[in-house]
């Protein structure tokens, strides 16, 4: 798995945001076991969200910058929320939840077609199932399982709000794009 390591830091510079350096280590680990579970070697191709994708007729669309944009998203909520709420928060927890919460996405979709693991479990399910290989602890499967609508989980705690807050409006600028470039069905 260390070959995909210099990959995943390449795709997710924000990793080196997480202060605590096992912590760190250990997402790396999560993103190096779903690839090697798949056998990606280009982190980079893997579509964001294939249904949805052909819907809005955006067949370009890529993970790692959805991944991003969330990562930043959340970050950008945390430094808000910190100048004005006296709130306590793991901001690692943010950035690790917010880099892992679509790593399902490696077994869900071959490319664009969607896995067997997609079709029986769909998003996000199998992620917790990554997270607990890595030894990450529950509250990042919290926010994998929290992060979208998709599920009956909702976030209990604000570091899982945060994501999936952040998660809803990436996701709606990539609708917003479509709708702009007149690429909708």
């Amino acid at each position: 798995m260390d070959q995909h390591y210099e990959a995943i830091e390449q795709a997710f510079p924000e990793l080196e945001s997480i202060e605590n350096s096992d912590f760190r280590d250990t997402v790396r680990e999560a993103w190096a076991i779903a690839m090697a579970d798949n056998a990606i070697t280009e982190i980079e191709a893997v579509p964001w969200f294939p249904p949805v994708q052909r819907s809005l007729n955006l067949p370009d669309e890529r993970l790692v910058p959805h991944i991003r944009d969330v990562t930043q998203g959340a970050l950008a909520l945390v430094e808000s929320l910190k100048k004005r709420r006296s709130v306590t928060l793991s901001v690692d927890t943010v950035i690790a939840g917010a880099l892992l919460h679509d790593v399902s996405k490696l077994y869900e979709f071959d490319g664009m077609e969607a896995t067997t693991v997609g079709t029986l479990l769909g998003h996000p399910y199998y992620g917790v199932s990554v997270i607990a290989a890595a030894g990450l602890p529950v509250e990042l499967a919290h926010i994998v399982l929290s992060h979208t609508h998709r599920t009956n989980i909702e976030p209990a705690t604000l570091e899982a709000t945060i994501v999936r807050q952040a998660d809803a409006v990436a996701a709606a600028a990539i609708r917003a794009q479509a709708d702009t470039d007149g690429n909708t069905t």
